[in-house]
């Protein structure tokens, strides 16, 4: 099976990261995406960073009625910093039987010759990339990155973390149940 890896901090997700994910499906030869939730990121910073079980859960709250949408917790279980080429070539180790290729904005793919291994990256795994405002980018010839033109939300986790400490509604930024989740659990305040 062809599988779509998304990797982000979901701190917390969002009805932006959901559509993504939905319209990739929608739109590419990948029959599922799984939301992979790193404990941390090398090239961000953690103050701020909700428990990784924590943003676990609201992302599987997010997506408990999809079927082709999933929540992994496989960077948990690795060593830290989360370096994604580690993260695949475990994936591609444990499932043998599929075919894994990479999620992401063009933002974070200009940025990609930052990450570890990046070649072996860019040879050895297909890149889906959505396009985000300010950062265009070209499809090199031969190469397996496919460039999607994705409905984008101006939402960033960054708002909705500053709407909670400021006592503002984030209602229709992220999923219901989500929003109560972390509203019960005061996160973020």
């Amino acid at each position: 099976m062809r599988i779509g890896l998304y990797f982000g901090s979901f701190n917390p997700i969002h009805h932006g990261h959901l559509i993504i994910a939905n319209f990739v499906l929608q739109n590419s030869d990948l029959k599922q995406v799984w939301f992979i939730v790193s404990p941390q990121n090398p090239l961000k910073p953690s103050a701020g960073l909700l428990n990784e079980y924590h943003r676990l859960f609201l992302v599987n709250i997010a997506i408990e009625e999809e079927k082709n949408l999933k929540a992994s917790d496989i960077e948990f279980k690795l060593p830290r910093p989360s370096y994604t080429i580690d993260t695949l070539t475990y994936l591609r180790e444990k499932y043998p039987q599929h075919q894994f290729a990479i999620i992401m904005g063009s933002d974070s793919f200009q940025n990609l010759t930052n990450w570890k291994n990046y070649q072996q990256i860019l040879k050895n795994y297909p890149i889906y990339v959505y396009l985000r405002s300010g950062y265009e980018t070209i499809k090199e010839p031969e190469s397996t990155l496919t460039i999607l033109k994705a409905p984008l939300l101006e939402i960033s986790a960054t708002h909705i973390r500053n709407n909670i400490r400021e006592k503002k509604s984030i209602r229709y930024l992220v999923p219901d149940r989500v929003m109560e989740e972390i509203e019960k659990n005061r996160y973020y305040q």
